[in-house]
Parts: structure tokens; sequence; C-alpha cells
């Protein structure tokens, strides 16, 4: 009989899952999109009944398309975007639509947790500063602004364990994305005592913790009926999606570093014990593997400024991608390759829901500079390229001030799928780039985690081992490099420069709505 593993990213765009064979084949593979709401400038909310119902036309689509009966399934894995926020009540139904990762409205919730429970004591708790887009605030925001609501919450839960919940009937989390919530000591793997007493939550309001790689819960009846899946199969506990994606890429072991472009931009570096950032620059978690943490860089808007630009500006080139069969961002990148490297003096500040990395800035806004009457919707397209990969090379910069070792960086994302994108990313970090045999994102790394806590592997090295090709690297261009250097400077200092404009505009918005 055939063995198989499910895995499930419940992402910003949509839910995708993939039924994967212990070779590391993928038989099948099913995606499900979803609205974003966006109610007000900088808010970001999501229905997590559409996470499920994308869930189980996922699972069910991956399952008939490959013919695996639910027998020959030895475990499913979750993973998804980090840091949003599901309200349930007392009978586990959801109070609200989620706040989401990319949601800037809690910079005041922000203060309030530094005020309260002290700075340093947040940073030696949780090994990080309280941002926007984690959890811990958004708590507060909803007891600060719809106290009614508050007083309803019995349980907060993070997307994909959303979905585990209305797969199982259990709460559970896992470490790898406990860590984003501002509530986990990350040293330690477990619940903050300080954080939630000065939030005034209880552990009975939060899932059990549990690490990536084991069974955190099984199938009950009802999903079964659902799904297809068979009732009694493990769920292992899963990661959050970076944690996830770097697990289905190999990097597991320190000196090999991942660099993803999908909605957002990360730099991930795993790490054996938890190192800092003396600035704070970049975050530092757990890591899906036991006993491992990882330093991680992160743009909000890196693929989703491509996406922007394609929904608002490009409705030619969807409709001549319409005529020819293809995907629109196949129309864009090539229309964004007939402009010169560096796009003629046009940069773009890829900030259109605020930043992170290196900035910590929720006010923080997208630009174009340079705009001239030469420039076209090509130079558009490709600056925005250039800024996103301008971005992640910061971070890069910030591993290697931490003296984190970089001996491979291992590419992966819709932007690694682009191989212009790809070389574009080389010629700016101006550092080799090895692209993966197998490329399906945080759904694969969480199947691989399904299949340790399915016993399909013993740990997570050997399901690696046994389901991980790279490809060959791709190598910098010197002369795109030389341009490109010419132009970072640059990039780097418009945020300094509109910076104070950013916090006033954003006043601005507030009292005028």
């Amino acid at each position: 009989m055939a063995e198989y593993l499910v895995g499930i990213d419940v992402g910003t765009t949509g839910t995708k899952a993939v039924l994967v064979d212990p070779s590391g084949r993928v038989a099948a593979r099913a995606t499900h999109e979803y609205p974003l709401h966006t109610p007000r400038p900088g808010w970001a909310e999501q229905d997590p009944a559409d996470w499920w119902r994308a869930s189980v036309s996922a699972i069910r689509d991956v399952l008939s398309a490959s013919g695996a009966s639910p027998d020959e399934v030895r475990g499913i894995g979750l993973s998804g975007q980090q840091h949003g926020s599901v309200f349930l009540d007392g009978n586990g139904n959801v109070l609200r639509d989620a706040l989401l990762w990319c949601d800037q409205r809690t910079a005041a919730q922000c203060d309030w947790i530094h005020e309260t429970v002290g700075s340093d004591k947040v940073v030696e708790e949780t090994l990080n500063p309280v941002l926007t887009g984690f959890q811990a605030p958004k708590i507060v925001w909803l007891k600060d602004n719809e106290p009614e609501i508050y007083e309803q919450l019995r349980m907060i839960l993070l997307p994909k364990d959303y979905v585990r919940y209305r797969l199982t009937g259990e709460f559970a989390t896992e470490v790898s994305d406990a860590a984003g919530t501002s509530l986990l000591n990350v040293g330690k793997r477990q619940w903050s005592e300080v954080m939630l007493k000065g939030l005034g939550l209880t552990t009975d309001m939060l899932p059990t913790v549990h690490e990536s790689p084991v069974a955190s819960a099984e199938i009950c009846e009802t999903a079964a009926r659902e799904t297809g899946l068979r009732a009694g199969m493990p769920v292992a506990g899963g990661g959050g999606d970076n944690a996830c994606s770097a697990v289905g890429n190999g990097v597991i072991e320190e000196g090999i570093v991942q660099v993803s472009v999908g909605t957002s931009g990360t730099v991930f570096s795993p790490m054996n014990e938890p190192k800092m950032d003396a600035k704070l620059r970049v975050h530092t978690f757990c890591h899906a593997v036991p006993g491992q943490w990882h330093a991680m860089g992160v743009m909000l808007m890196a693929g989703g400024s491509l996406r922007w630009f394609r929904d608002e500006l490009c409705g030619e080139e969807k409709a001549a991608a319409e005529q020819r069969g293809v995907d629109p961002y196949e129309v864009i990148i090539e229309m964004a390759g007939g402009a010169p490297i560096g796009s003629e003096g046009l940069v773009f500040l890829p900030y259109l829901t605020g930043e992170r990395t290196p900035h910590a800035d929720p006010n923080a806004r997208g630009v174009f500079m340079g705009l001239g009457l030469r420039h076209t919707k090509a130079h558009m397209a490709r600056a925005i390229m250039e800024g996103v990969c301008y971005g992640l090379r910061d971070s890069l910069r910030i591993l290697r001030e931490m003296a984190l070792p970089i001996e491979e960086v291992r590419n992966t994302g819709g932007g690694a799928r682009s191989p212009f994108w790809r070389q574009m990313q080389s010629d700016v970090f101006k550092t080799p780039l090895v692209a993966m045999q197998i490329d399906e994102g945080a759904a694969f790394g969480a199947a691989l985690l399904a299949g340790v806590a399915g016993g399909v592997w013993p740990d997570i090295p050997a399901a690696c081992a046994a389901t991980v090709r790279t490809k060959e690297p791709v190598k910098p261009n010197r002369k795109a490099s030389a341009i490109y250097n010419k132009y970072h400077p640059t990039y780097r200092s418009l945020y300094r420069s509109l910076k104070r404009h950013f916090a006033r505009v954003a006043r601005i918005v507030e009292e005028v709505g």
C-alpha cells in the first residue's frame, strides 16, 4: 500500500495543500483563494471560515487528484501565516474577523505593553520588541476598542491553529508560530508568565504548546467526514510559514540561509542558540527543529508589492496573459526585463503596509522616487522588484553583523520560481543563490513534519535527507552587481529622509479618516 503525507499552508492569499510520498515526490497539489479585507487604512483582516472552507476543498482536491485512499495517508502537517489573531468564545465560535500579520492598527498598544511590562523585560522574555503585526497587541486592541467582544473572549488562536481546531477539536499550537505572539518565552519555548500577567491573560486562554514535529492531536470524526481524511490520523504540531518553508528546503543547520520572496520577504538563518541583533532589527524565534532557533529579517510587502502593481495598474497585462494562457506575473516580469538595470534612476520603497526590517515602522509607506517622463510601466515593474531585493540585502547585512555564518543561500517562494527575479536577487546580494528541485513552500515542510509525527522518519534531518534536493546555483553578474551597488545607498537613505513625513501623513489620515 502506498504511503502519503498531507501538508497544509494557510496563507494570506489562499490555502495550499500538497500530497507528498516518502521520496519527496508531490503526488498532487491544490490551492483555494479567499479575500483580504482592509476596512480602514493600515488594517488587514480575514474571515477564519474562509480558511476552513479553503482547507477542506484543497484536501479533498489532492485526495481526488491522486486517487489516494484515507488509509494511505500517514499524517497531516499545518503551516500558515504568522501572528494573526483568531478570537473565540466559550463555545469555540469566532467572535470577529481575524486581525492579520500585516495589520498596523496597534502602535498604541505596543507602546502600552512596553510601558506596562517594561521594554527590557519584554525583550528578556520574548527576545524581540512587541511589533504591530504580533498577536499580543491585537489582544490589547480588542480590549481597548471592542470591549463587548473582549468580554466574550475565551480562546486566542493563530491562523493555522484555528484550522487545527476545526480538524481535531483541540486547542494546540507549536513553538515556531507561538514565538511570534509576544507571549512566548522564546528561550524556554513555553508561555511567558511575565507577559501573560502583564496583559491580564491566563494560560487557559491560550492553546497548549508543542514542538513542531510531534503529534499534537488527531483528526476528529466530524472533520473526517468533511475532508475525506481518516479519523484518528495524527496532526503534527506544524510551524509558522517561514519555519516550515525552511524545513522543506533543508535549512536546518547553521550556515545555510533561506531567502524567500512570497507576499512578504524573509531572510532566515538557523541558530543553535537564541542570539539577538543588538539593535533588534531582526526577529529571534524558535525554529521548527527542536533545540534550534532562527534569526529572521522580514519585509512585509515583497511579492505583495508586485501583486498590488498587478491588480491596480496592469489590466492590459492581465488581459494579454489570459489570451496567452499564462500567469499575469509572467507577462509583467517579461515587461520588467525590457527596462535597464537600475530602472533609469527609478527607486521603489516597498512599504505598502509599513515595514519591519530594518525600520520597524508601521507608518512607512510605498514610494516611487525619481519618476520621469521616460519611465514606463516596465520601469515601474522592475523598480518594484529591485526595491524588494535591496530590502532583503539589508537583512543579509544584519545577519553578517550578528556574526552568523552564511555559507549557502537557498532561494524560495514566487521570486525564486522566476529566473529573472532569481538572477536579480543574486546580482543585488552579490551572492550565489541555490534554488530547490521541489519548491512547494511551507506546505511541503508541513508534510515533512507530518512524516516525523506519523513515524515515517525518526526526525527532521532524516526527513530532509530523504526528500530535499537542490539545483545548480545562480551566480551574480559582476556588471549588474556594480550598478546595483551604486543605487543601494540611495534606497537606504530614502527612508531616513522620509520618516518624519510618513509619521505626519499617518496622523493626518487618522484625523480626517
